[in-house]
């Protein structure tokens, strides 16, 4: 949320001189999605995110718990984490810029459906959450799993310069709920619960049908650090496990 509000600022408050001096709305948007897929990419493939498997997103949590990958108790923990750390980076952005965080040209953010109304960004939002539930879970269970992490990097930056005028391209209700509750507008936010939920859930579907092999659900999956998900372990772990009963 922080490199969302700080970007938003840099790209689109008009006293900004990268603002002034990229006039063009197409092109500030390729920057702002280059910007936020390699947010997206540090976040997935930082020891933070090796360890806690980068969701960030309600959505994606709730949905690896539908597949039956992830527990109850831990998805009430990661879905309350993601809520609370959106809250406190929008609260950090906003003590950080001040008043240009709630200028009307940034407004925190806030996702909004674009021109042609709300159900068309419904129907925005439930397609590009369903292809990227998708690839996750495919990339998740093959040999290529090391890349899902770019690749979700690769859709963020995708969706954001082509997608964003439909629906603002949300994909997260953590996301959206963070820049609503800065911005005190709550107008069509249903629809960044519902499309990526309803989305991430026919994407898995689909994806799990043609790739039975379950995936973990962490987008990334580091080989030297312990998993609570599929109960991997690094050898070492297991090594020292194994000592007692040796004895």
């Amino acid at each position: 949320m922080v490199s969302a509000c700080c970007f938003g600022v840099l790209l689109e408050h008009p006293d900004s001189p990268v603002h002034r001096a990229v006039g063009d709305p197409f092109l500030r948007r390729v920057l702002m999605g280059l910007a936020m897929g390699a947010t997206a990419v540090a976040i997935i493939y930082s020891p933070w995110g090796g360890r806690s498997g980068a969701h960030i997103n309600p959505a994606t949590t709730l949905t690896f718990w539908r597949l039956g990958r992830i527990r109850g108790a831990d998805v009430a923990g990661y879905v309350g984490a993601q809520l609370v750390g959106a809250v406190v980076g929008v609260a950090l952005a906003s003590a950080l810029l001040g008043s240009r965080l709630a200028h009307t040209s940034v407004s925190f953010v806030v996702t909004r459906p674009g021109q042609w109304g709300s159900l068309v960004a419904l129907v925005g939002e439930i397609v590009i959450s369903a292809i990227l539930m998708a690839v996750v879970v495919m990339l998740g269970g093959s040999r290529l799993a090391r890349f899902t992490g770019l690749v979700v990097g690769l859709l963020v930056a995708t969706y954001i310069t082509v997608e964003a005028p439909i629906s603002g391209m949300s994909m997260n209700p953590a996301r959206s709920f963070g820049s609503a509750w800065g911005a005190g507008q709550w107008d069509g936010f249903w629809i960044y619960v519902a499309g990526p939920l309803l989305g991430m859930s026919l994407g898995a579907t689909l994806a799990a049908r043609a790739r039975p092999r379950p995936a973990c659900p962490k987008l990334h999956h580091p080989v030297s650090q312990r998993c609570i998900f599929c109960g991997h372990a690094p050898a070492e772990q297991l090594e020292r496990s194994a000592l007692p009963a040796a004895r």
